[in-house]
């Protein structure tokens, strides 16, 4: 509409000035009355195009005050919600000022607290002036609008990273590293054990020919995950971490703890430098029952206090991170999914582990690297391929809504924790 206006008004004032030149030398007296007649929705019309448009360029300047005030509003964190609302009323009127066809009859900034977030509603409304009120008998044109916005507040949560270090995460960790281990075994095994009692263990081979391992992934990512943590805190002591591994060694299996809980992010990073593959005293310890997923969940359980809302660092939220290729291998006689073997019981996740957690409202968030197929090995032919394809279901139905995340070993899982963490901090966004 802006650009048509100067053109239709140029066009009806051309066509009036070759009405007015006939007029002129027209000397018939009916004309006059005549014309006078047409002239009037003619200026009729000229002044609807000009106050429409007038119009619209007021309602598109309240409209963005609006946006400001609310903005302005909710952003406002060094007082109340009454000293908030004082704030987008200035931002508002210092800008109706320069707005001269404009008089608003309501204007209204309302500010609402929650424990997390702070929220405003801008709303308004007036008139704008017409410019031909004495012919159409119009004298104003209404305009009203709102604006919301919410600033999110930072709350303080602490992070449980559990993290999956049995013998299955010695696996490689793209399909190419399990490729030349299985080239470089006689028994074509994809396995890089930690097998103490034999000084060229595939845990050494590996190492020597550059694979790179599910372990070696996870050891990364968490440190990587540290300093995410440090750049995106946004008040201090935002953040506490803690580290739990299933135990440095078979003989000692059970949650154990890297890193204690600790706002110091760059002591919790270099402790997570030691995570490594669980050691096993030979290859055929506890008939490789060390992924007691039943054990370990039931202990962090106990571990874990009562989350708080997150508005204090004495009422701190609790959030799980579980990062696992989402297979239980223990000695589980009473609650296996699957097949025994004696009393050996290979499964995906038993869900109970999970629910009892979220149920005292700790959010569970899981980090799924993916169980990549050994399509050589008998024992995944035989045991672990008839529900492989379960596993990522189980591991998603063990999270909070929202808080799964499947990454191949191969990728950054430092990443998909980031996308838990832009949840978090504090960010002013309009939401109307």
């Amino acid at each position: 509409m802006a650009a048509s206006v100067p053109h239709s008004f140029a066009a009806v004032t051309r066509v009036l000035a070759a009405m007015a030149t006939r007029y002129g030398a027209c000397r018939d007296g009916a004309l006059a009355p005549l014309f006078a007649v047409a002239l009037v929705p003619v200026l009729v019309s000229i002044g609807a195009m000009v106050d429409l448009q007038a119009k619209a360029v007021s309602q598109t300047q309240l409209d963005g005050l609006a946006d400001s005030s609310a903005l302005a509003a909710a952003g406002y964190t060094a007082g109340s919600a009454a000293d908030a609302e004082k704030v987008g009323l200035n931002v508002f009127q210092s800008g109706l000022s320069t707005l001269k066809r404009v008089t608003l009859s309501d204007l209204s900034v309302t500010v609402t607290d929650s424990a997390l977030s702070r929220s405003a509603v801008v709303s308004y409304a007036g008139e704008s002036a017409t410019s031909l009120p004495q012919i159409v008998g119009v004298k104003s044109l209404a305009v009203r609008g709102s604006s919301s916005a919410t600033l999110g507040r930072a709350p303080y949560i602490d992070f449980y990273l559990l993290l999956d270090n049995t013998p299955s995460m010695g696996v490689g960790a793209t399909t190419a590293d399990i490729t030349k281990m299985v080239n470089n075994t006689s028994d074509k095994c994809a396995f890089a054990c930690h097998d103490l009692s034999n000084s060229k263990s595939y845990y050494d081979l590996a190492k020597k020919l550059g694979v790179t391992m599910r372990i070696d992934v996870l050891r990364m990512a968490t440190q990587q995950l540290m300093d995410t943590m440090r750049t995106t805190a946004t008040v201090t002591n935002q953040f506490r971490v803690g580290i739990y591994t299933f135990g440095a060694s078979a003989t000692a299996a059970g949650l154990t703890s890297v890193a204690p809980l600790s706002s110091d992010i760059p002591s919790v990073k270099s402790a997570a430098g030691a995570i490594d593959l669980m050691t096993v005293p030979n290859s055929s310890y506890n008939n490789d029952m060390d992924t007691n997923f039943t054990g370990v969940l039931t202990s962090l359980n106990a571990a874990v206090p009562n989350p708080g809302d997150g508005t204090s660092e004495t009422s701190r939220q609790k959030v799980v991170f579980f990062v696992s290729d989402g297979v239980a291998d223990e000695n589980n006689a009473t609650s296996c999914s699957r097949p025994l073997t004696g009393t050996r019981c290979q499964s995906p996740i038993n869900l109970a582990l999970c629910t009892t957690l979220k149920n005292r409202g700790v959010k569970v968030a899981v980090l799924y690297t993916t169980y990549l197929p050994l399509p050589t090995n008998s024992w995944y032919n035989t045991w672990i391929a008839p529900f492989a394809s379960s596993i990522s279901q189980k591991m998603a139905s063990c999270a909070s809504p929202g808080l799964f995340f499947e990454v191949s070993p191969s990728q950054g899982v430092s990443d998909a924790m980031t996308a838990l963490f832009r949840q978090s901090i504090n960010s002013v966004r309009l939401t109307n």
